[in-house]
This record gives structure tokens, sequence and C-alpha cells, in this order.
């Protein structure tokens, strides 16, 4: 019997899970694979962006109607979802920057942030795992956060010394950061919408968005799921507190985000496998492996 191939998605707000990778999660999700999203605080801190739900009332239950939203994202997705349940913890704005609430998400222990992921870690068992990069893909405090304490858990969760009591050891296989809202890929839609005479929703973020080639070269794993688009557009959708449908992120019609970019596009930050790049797959070296798999990388010869 051919062992399930699981993938957790770690995140560090509700509609994060919808904004980066959803569609090769809906494509992951048809072919069988156990999707897991986990996510690291529950958004209370998040401005309302749709101007149609910009209301008294649904700012003072900015909670309960973002735990809805995922609810809904996660239905459409075909996902588990699990919360780690820390506080959101704002991005902080001025020159300088105030100081960070007391007791969010961004201002705990890394060590002891990690504790919980590892213990979902060590509970579902990913052969995949993704989040963001060290700039948590925005400077986001949450979104580094994010990262720093994933990083830890994929480095301690099979290590039978760290976090005892935390469940039994599982090594994941594989660690991916996220890298969809890349500039190569924002400037072929750009040039592919003034080539048929339509106005691009991103001619003023390249203006500011200076090209960095060492950055660009980062993404190593492009997956197909151009027919997944409309998926993750449903799931956008559902946040409604912050997608507009009215907004830029539906600007590009999506005929021609599946013509132009078909891809939704990951760094292999780490392996515990031996892998050869580019990749098409986040599974790609390890389908033949989780038959006999059992979270140790002795048991793979690693």
């Amino acid at each position: 019997m051919t062992e399930q191939l699981r993938l957790m998605h770690v995140h560090a707000h509700p509609d994060d899970e919808s904004s980066k990778g959803a569609a090769s999660t809906a494509k992951y999700v048809a072919e069988g694979v156990d999707v897991h999203v986990v996510t690291c605080t529950g958004g209370e801190r998040g401005s309302i962006l749709n101007p149609n739900m910009d209301r008294s009332e649904v700012l003072a239950n900015i909670s309960e109607i973002r735990r809805h939203e995922m609810d809904r994202a996660r239905e459409i997705l075909g996902v588990r979802q699990d919360w780690l349940g820390f506080v959101d913890s704002g991005f902080p704005e001025g020159d300088p920057p105030p100081p960070l609430p007391e007791g969010c998400f961004a201002t705990v222990p890394v060590e002891d942030a990690a504790e919980p992921l590892v213990r979902l870690i060590r509970s579902f068992r990913p052969h995949v795992v993704t989040t963001y990069d060290e700039n948590g893909g925005y400077p986001h405090p949450d979104h580094v956060m994010c990262h720093l304490i994933t990083v830890r858990a994929w480095q301690a969760a099979g290590d039978p010394e760290a976090y005892l009591g935390s469940g039994e050891p599982w090594q994941p296989l594989k660690l991916y950061y996220h890298h969809s809202f890349n500039r190569e890929r924002m400037v072929a839609l750009h040039e592919a919408m003034l080539e048929r005479g339509l106005e691009s929703p991103y001619a003023e973020r390249l203006e500011e968005w200076k090209a960095d080639a060492e950055r660009e070269r980062r993404v190593t794993t492009r997956v197909p799921c151009a027919e997944y688009f409309p998926v993750r557009d449903r799931a956008l959708i559902a946040h409604a507190t912050q997608i507009d449908p009215d907004g830029w992120w539906f600007g590009v019609p999506l005929e021609v985000q599946q013509e132009v970019w078909p891809t939704e596009d990951f760094q292999l930050a780490d392996a515990a496998v031996p892998t050869d790049l580019p990749e098409d797959d986040l599974f790609a070296s390890i389908r033949d492996l989780a038959a006999t798999y059992d979270g140790r990388r002795e048991s793979i010869g690693v």
C-alpha cells in the first residue's frame, strides 16, 4: 500500500494560506495529498483591506469574523487547519516604528514559540513543510517570526533530544519557502497586460521594486497549477475583510495569468534527501520514499 503524502504549510495569519501557494495546495489535495495549514496568529490586529467590509461592527468583531473566513477558505481548499494560538503583532508604522505590543507573537522567544509547531509536525508527520524566507516574504514581524519558528521546528522535530514530551520525533524531508510574489512573474504579467492593450495593476509597484538578480535566482521549484487558479481565487474571496473582489488581486484576467505564468514558485531551502534542481514538484525525489520512511533520516540512508 502506498503511503499518503503529507504537506504542511506554516503561515502567519488567516488569508496567507490563500494568497500564497493556494493553487498548488488545491492541486495536491486533488491528487490525494493530505495538506495541513498551520496558522500562527488570529489576525486580530490586521487592517480591514476591503472597503466593502470597513464597518465599525466588523472591526469590533474582527477576531471572530477572521476565524469564520478561515473556516470557509479551509473548506474551499480541502485542507486541515490548526491555530497555534499566538496574538497578531500588527504592522508597526512610523519613523521610528513603535514598539511591538506586549505578549504578541513576534515578542515570544523563538524556542518557546516553536514548541507547538514541533508538536504538530510530530503529530501530522509531513513529508514537506513550507513557510516564508528570512524576510518573511515582506517584513511583517509575524511573517519573520513565522520563518524563524518554522526553521527551528524543521531542525528540532526529528531530534529525539529536543522538545521532550512533545511527541515522537519526525524529520520532514524537504523545507520550502514561498516565492510566488517574485519580480520576474510580476514583470511578465505586467508586460502581457500592456501587450493586450489593458491597464496593468502592477505599474506603480514595479517602479518601486528594483531588480535583484540574486533574489530572483532563489526560485528552484515551479509547480504547474493553472487549472486550480479559480480555486485559489475563491479561497481568497472567502477572506472578505482582507480581499477586495474589485481590487488589484484580480486586476489581471484569469486566462492571462494561466497563459503567462501557470505556476506557483518556491525555493528549496533544505532537504534531508538528495535532490535535482530545478523541480516542478514539491515531492520530487521523495514520492517513492514515503512508503518506507519512518521519520528517521537513517531509514532512508541519509
